[in-house]
């Protein structure tokens, strides 16, 4: 085999299961953001109000928050391809659980099932699209399995959302039960059976995640995430009630936040490697007011769509960066640090989707739901700039006293 055949013959392989790894956080993503379009549809089905249909992503992102931790660490010794599989498992189950609950808590305890591999499956899924590849590419690796969870809110959400308006919402967890499936054909062709599986210090590990900057920056995660997620778990009834556009109309919306979404991810990746936490300063202060703003700006469809469109840029724009914060600051701890870190952005999905709840079933219309977001994005804000003035602070050398 000629040198340039040979090039082409490994560069395709180390792609295949990439690729794979990238269809599964597809699906993964679909599942876990598409409930939000298909809320109201839900909330008549099953006979409950929308808020209390909102606490769905509530209980999927405390799973993930709390459970993942558990199921990284009962996997971190097993093969990685069988590891990889079996969390794709839990997935394809969970999502035909959530397609046949006949009532509330069915299709939450089925939620739950299903968030179990979100966590895990990202945080082991990065370690092992890093060692496909050498190191020069690494970043690249990883980044192109996040790109599935992209895809999946430009495309996987407003398409799933259009189908669960036109054939009813349970349809559209059969088809994410059905990629899952196809993800799993692929990762079990695709995936080499031979990747190596690092030894796991747990007490290290766990003492390195305690520092006060790994804590400030999945804290950050947190409330970047909350300030998200208190908005955008009822961007249908918003849209629906205030803007008072169709349901088709909602699905283009979404489609709009997701290529905001995917812009933003560039974006932040690129700010991150250049100026990493004045990057998320910046990016903060601005996402503040574009909450804020969406408060008069949601009664309009242009406004609304400029709205939703610079959001999803600024939201996505601060996944990259505190994620590569979280890493590097504990730089000991390679096998927990990414899952506890989406852990940490699932906790604000969580906490996000509650105050939602609250503050709806107190009282507060829809418009004025985007102040509360904007109100805990200041608080990520208040945090960020801590955490920048220790490290400023670290870096300036202690004065040298001399004795006269």
């Amino acid at each position: 085999m000629d040198p340039m055949a040979a090039a082409l013959e490994a560069h395709t392989t180390s792609r295949l299961p990439l690729f794979a790894l990238a269809l599964a956080s597809f699906g993964i993503g679909t599942t876990e953001f598409v409930i939000m379009g298909l809320l109201p549809d839900v909330a008549a089905n099953l006979g409950v109000t929308v808020p209390t249909a909102g606490l769905l992503v509530t209980g999927y992102a405390l799973s993930v928050a709390f459970g993942s931790p558990f199921l990284a660490v009962a996997t971190a010794q097993m093969d990685r391809r069988k590891a990889l599989l079996l969390l794709v498992g839990v997935f394809i189950i969970g999502n035909i659980l959530c397609a046949l609950a006949s009532s509330y808590w069915l299709l939450m305890g089925a939620r739950i099932v299903t968030a179990l591999c979100h966590g895990a499956f990202f945080g082991l899924g990065s370690v092992v699209a890093a060692s496909l590849v050498p190191q020069h590419k690494k970043a690249q690796a990883i980044a192109m399995m996040f790109a599935g969870l992209t895809v999946a809110n430009v495309l996987g959400v407003p398409f799933g959302t259009a189908l669960g308006h036109a054939f009813g919402w349970r349809v559209t967890f059969w088809a994410v039960a059905v990629i899952g499936c196809i993800a799993a054909l692929a990762l079990a062709i695709w995936l080499p059976r031979d990747i190596p599986v690092p030894r796991m210090r747990l007490a290290q590990e766990a003492r390195s995640l305690g520092s006060r900057q790994v804590i400030l920056a999945m804290a950050i995660s947190v409330l970047a995430s909350a300030s998200l997620f208190s908005v955008f778990t009822y961007i249908a009834p918003i849209l629906l009630h205030v803007t008072r556009i169709s349901p088709h109309a909602v699905t283009l919306m979404l489609l709009l936040f997701g290529a905001g979404l995917t812009l933003g991810n560039y974006i932040g990746g690129r700010l991150g490697d250049w100026k990493l936490m004045p990057s998320v300063i910046g990016i903060l202060v601005v996402l503040v007011p574009t909450v804020a703003v969406f408060t008069y700006t949601s009664a309009g469809v242009s406004s609304a769509a400029v709205t939703v469109f610079i959001w999803g840029i600024l939201a996505f724009a601060l996944v990259s960066p505190m994620q590569m914060r979280v890493v590097s600051e504990a730089a000991d701890a390679p096998n927990l640090a990414s899952t506890i870190n989406q852990g940490a952005f699932n906790l604000g999905n969580a906490a996000g989707a509650w105050i939602g709840e609250i503050v709806l079933t107190a009282g507060l219309p829809y418009a004025q739901l985007p102040w509360i977001g904007a109100g805990i994005a200041a608080a990520a804000l208040a945090l960020t700039v801590v955490s920048y003035r220790l490290d400023v602070r670290a870096s300036v050398p202690a004065p040298v006293y001399v004795r006269r």
